[in-house]
């Protein structure tokens, strides 16, 4: 479904990524390991559109993302929910949602909103008051919510247990675990590398830039050098 292809791309006079190929199957879970500053975040936002790349070509569906804008992609069916939340703080949990949606924005929400209200109902009780009052783990389940209101074929998720007690890591890791079983395929960044990996089916390892190693879930977790650098073995 996916396919990142020699990728750099830069800030400013530094090189974010040194060329990093991957590739995403229909219906995976695939996750990212790295350490802070790895390019992972990188990574993501350029397959999104929101980060330029300077080289190399990402494809979808087997089309050519090159040119398209990062709101088109969505449209494609390519939806990201950003490192650190980012709900808009002062609107209700109901309309981030149907922002969620605005591709679609003539079309009824009804069906959209229950699935969402039925994947985390505790939206669904706040769903009047401002996405801004809301505890961490709820305002990640909004942002989750957001990106599904869209009805994407691939989920961009960038660091969903960032800040929360494991109780909550552990319920939306399980979200995601159901999301694939539903037929939606994932990109996962995930700090929690031996949850990443229980829930994944391939991963890759990217360090300063570069893909140091993949394999499959079973494979990492088995890797001395994965065991020592992100399982605390």
């Amino acid at each position: 479904m996916l396919s990142v292809e020699q990728v750099r791309s830069s800030y400013g006079r530094i090189e974010a990524l040194h060329g990093v190929s991957i590739e995403v199957g229909r219906g995976e879970i695939v996750t990212l390991l790295g350490a802070n500053g790895a390019g992972k975040s990188t990574l993501m936002r350029a397959i999104s559109g929101v980060q330029p790349i300077s080289a190399g070509r990402i494809r979808f569906d087997d089309r050519p993302l090159e040119g398209v804008s990062s709101h088109a992609r969505v449209a494609l069916g390519i939806a990201q929910v950003p490192e650190g939340r980012q709900v808009f703080a002062p609107l209700s949990v109901e309309d981030n949602l149907r922002l969620g949606a605005w591709p679609r924005r003539n079309a009824r929400l009804d069906a959209e909103l229950a699935s969402v209200y039925e994947l985390f109902p505790v939206l669904a009780s706040r769903r009047r008051i401002s996405a801004g009052m809301l505890s961490g783990g709820e305002q990640q389940m909004l942002a989750i919510g957001r990106a599904l209101m869209a009805k994407p074929r691939l989920l961009l998720l960038d660091e969903p247990s960032m800040g929360l007690a494991p109780m909550l890591v552990e319920q939306i890791l399980d979200v995601v675990r159901g999301l694939k079983q539903a037929g939606l395929t994932v990109l996962l960044v995930e700090q929690n590398a031996r949850a990443a990996l229980a829930i994944a089916d391939r991963g890759y390892v990217i360090e300063t830039g570069r893909i140091a190693t993949s394999g499959n879930s079973n494979a990492l977790l088995a890797d001395a050098r994965v065991q020592a650098a992100y399982l605390g073995v």
